[in-house]
């Protein structure tokens, strides 16, 4: 269904007849990633300094698909940010080595650090999430 509508997107735009629905799925798709990865720690519930709705920050350990001629696997850490009641569902129930899938969209913003350069980030806004593997709730664990 999705390879349809790609296509009469792609035919309209060649074409030079862009409509609503073409516009809604470019925006839509054109900025979304899908991660599976582990938690390289356990997640922390934070508040926004200007108001009270919460987040949370998560680093992803994502494998490479491919091993090194050595035979070597890469692996990417990828920082990742959930809001609202989705951040606390998941600092109540994933840890360390959670296996977590997220969709959401790239951001990039930066920052002045402590030593007065600008830093830079970039970080998945997470949409949605799906829990991989089945663990208790934290205080279940002990």
């Amino acid at each position: 269904m999705v390879k349809i509508f790609l296509i009469i997107c792609l035919k309209n735009i060649f074409m030079g007849k862009i409509t609503k629905n073409d516009m809604f799925f470019w925006r839509y798709m054109m900025n979304r990633i899908v991660l599976v990865g582990r938690l390289t720690r356990d997640p922390e519930i934070k508040v926004f300094e200007d108001s009270s709705k919460v987040f949370t920050r998560l680093v992803l350990a994502v494998d490479r698909p491919y091993k090194t001629a050595s035979g070597e696997k890469h692996v990417d850490f990828i920082p990742v940010v959930l809001r609202g009641k989705k951040a606390e569902i998941v600092n109540e129930y994933l840890i360390k080595g959670s296996v977590i899938s997220v969709t959401g969209r790239l951001q990039s913003r930066h920052y002045e650090g402590e030593d007065g350069q600008k830093k830079y980030i970039s970080e998945v806004i997470a949409d949605e999430f799906q829990f991989m593997n089945t663990k208790k709730p934290k205080e279940e664990i002990g």
